[in-house]
C-alpha cells in the first residue's frame, strides 16, 4: 500500500518552476554603459544576475543599471532597476527592484520571493481528505511579493494594510476608494495595486 500512496501522491505534486529558476531572453545595461544580450537568470535574494552568451557572466546590482527579460512563464516584458536601499540594515546598497508601473509622482516596485505554502493535500491528487489516513499536511511553495513605493527619491515598503495604502497615495482617498469599489480591486494583490497606482498618477496630473 505504501508504494501505491507514493505513486498517487506524486501525481498531484509535479515540480513547479518559478521565474527566478529558469533562463529568460533579455538585455542587461551596465553602469559603465556596456550592454549584454542573451539568456538571463536572476537571483533577487543575492542581487545577482547571470547572462548566458558564449560564456556565463555573473553581475551584481552594483554594476548593473537595469535589466529586462521576457518572462515566458507569466508573459510580457519585465524590467528591473538597481536602486540604493537599506534592505538588511542601516546602510544603503544597490538592490534590484522590479518596476510594475511608474508615473510623474510615484512608482510601484516589488521584489519577488519563493514562500513556503503548507496546506492539507489529498494524496489522490486534490485538496481535502486522504481516503486512507485523513487530511495530510504537505509542504509546497508559492510565488510571493514584497511591494514598495518610490516617491520623491525615496523607497518605502508597503505593509499591505489598506490604511497604509492611502498614506502612500495621499490626497485622493475618496477617488481611490471609489475606483477600487467600482473595479473590485484589492489593496494587496499585484495586478490590482498596479492599476490603483497607475490611476493615482492619472489623478495627480489633473
Amino acid at each position: 500500500m505504501s508504494a501505491l500512496l507514493l505513486v498517487l501522491g506524486s501525481a498531484g505534486f509535479a515540480q513547479q518552476e518559478f521565474p527566478s529558476q529558469i533562463w529568460h531572453k533579455g538585455n542587461i545595461y551596465g553602469t559603465d554603459g556596456q550592454g549584454f544580450s542573451g539568456l538571463i537568470k536572476y537571483d533577487l535574494d543575492n542581487n545577482l544576475i547571470q547572462v548566458k552568451g558564449d560564456v556565463i557572466q555573473t553581475l551584481t546590482a552594483a554594476n548593473v543599471s537595469y535589466f529586462e527579460i521576457f518572462d515566458e512563464i507569466y508573459g510580457g516584458v519585465r524590467k528591473f532597476y538597481s536602486l540604493p536601499y537599506a534592505l538588511n540594515g542601516d546602510y544603503e546598497v544597490p538592490v534590484f527592484f522590479e518596476v510594475l508601473t511608474e508615473g510623474d509622482q510615484i512608482a510601484l516596485l516589488c521584489r519577488e520571493y519563493i514562500a513556503t505554502d503548507a496546506r492539507n493535500i489529498n494524496t489522490m491528487g486534490g485538496m481535502g481528505m486522504n481516503p486512507f489516513f485523513g487530511p495530510q499536511s504537505m509542504m509546497g511553495y508559492r510565488l510571493a511579493f514584497n511591494y514598495f513605493f518610490f516617491k520623491d527619491g525615496r523607497i518605502e515598503r508597503y505593509s499591505l494594510k489598506k490604511r497604509d495604502l492611502f498614506e502612500m497615495l495621499p490626497g485622493y482617498e475618496d477617488e481611490i476608494s471609489l475606483f477600487m469599489r467600482k473595479n473590485r480591486l484589492e489593496h494587496d494583490k499585484r495586478g490590482d495595486l498596479l492599476r490603483i497606482t497607475a490611476y493615482y498618477n492619472e489623478l495627480d496630473q489633473k
